[in-house]
């Protein structure tokens, strides 16, 4: 696939733009880069969050081959490690007030297309009110690369359930599964992160695996960046941040904020 340079130019602009969010420090962390440049804020509704060439590739295309004999049952990818009894919190401001985010990977698993997928539950609240929470099911392949096989999702509101939507399974109504992380991941790589047409399209970018990151949990060397999207919410654009032996560190919205959200406690059992 030919990569669109325009395209690619309003993705250097958002990386420039996110330069000058993370260097003011957002939420108390940090980050350093030595391509990284100063952006213009007030031009970030201007760019456009698609990146060069997974949005041109058309989701009928996409049809990922899986056999569940290429698949582990452990998922210890450096920088998505998913090690049972396992909780990493969140927390950032956001516009709606303080939120925290448990991600507990449970010793639960589901089998979806023959695959057994690690069960991961993920509680969001907002101000102490839960407002999310979710199932989320991710296997390893034999090479390295994580799988991502889908979620089941309810919304909150006053402790009752509101809404399911974005909730979908890899194999049924179309839905297929995609790569939340690479195994040996190289800047410019782009990737579906899932796809279930008009309602799961998130994609990804690697920006860079060398960024330096500091979060309430630890300072961080080698930090792999990627630029993170929907085409259904174009007014959208998140970086994040994986630290190697870690997993997930942080993200920040560079269009469509600035929010930020950054890793502040791992505990085991």
């Amino acid at each position: 696939m030919k990569a669109n340079t325009k395209a690619l130019a309003r993705g250097a602009a958002a990386l420039a733009l996110a330069a000058g969010l993370l260097t003011a420090g957002a939420c108390g962390a940090s980050s350093e880069s030595g391509n990284a440049r100063g952006g213009d804020a007030g031009a970030a509704e201007e760019i456009p969050a698609y990146a060069p060439e997974v949005a041109k590739e058309p989701a009928e295309e996409y049809a990922p081959e899986i056999d569940p004999a290429n698949f582990v049952e452990r998922v210890d990818n450096p920088y998505f490690p998913l090690q049972p009894g396992t909780t990493f919190v969140f927390e950032g401001e956001t516009e709606d007030g303080v939120e925290r985010v448990e991600d507990y990977v449970t010793r639960d698993t589901k089998e979806i297309l023959g695959v057994t997928c690690i069960v991961l539950r993920d509680r969001v609240t907002i101000d102490g009110e839960l407002v999310e929470e979710t199932l989320d099911w991710f296997a390893q392949d034999t090479e390295g690369n994580v799988w991502y096989f889908g979620e089941e999702t309810k919304d909150y509101e006053d402790g009752e359930v509101v809404s399911t939507a974005g909730s979908f399974e890899a194999g049924k109504d179309g839905a297929q599964p995609g790569i939340i992380m690479e195994a040996d991941p190289q800047v410019g790589d782009s990737y579906r992160q899932e796809s279930y047409e008009g309602k799961a399209v998130d994609m990804a970018e690697v920006l860079s695996l060398s960024e330096r990151v500091s979060v309430p949990h630890g300072s961080f060397d080698n930090v792999l960046l990627t630029k993170d999207w929907n085409p259904l919410e174009p007014e959208v654009l998140e970086h994040k941040y994986y630290a190697p032996g870690v997993g997930p560190i942080g993200s920040v919205k560079v269009v469509g904020g600035p929010e930020r959200v950054d890793l502040v406690e791992i505990r085991t059992e």
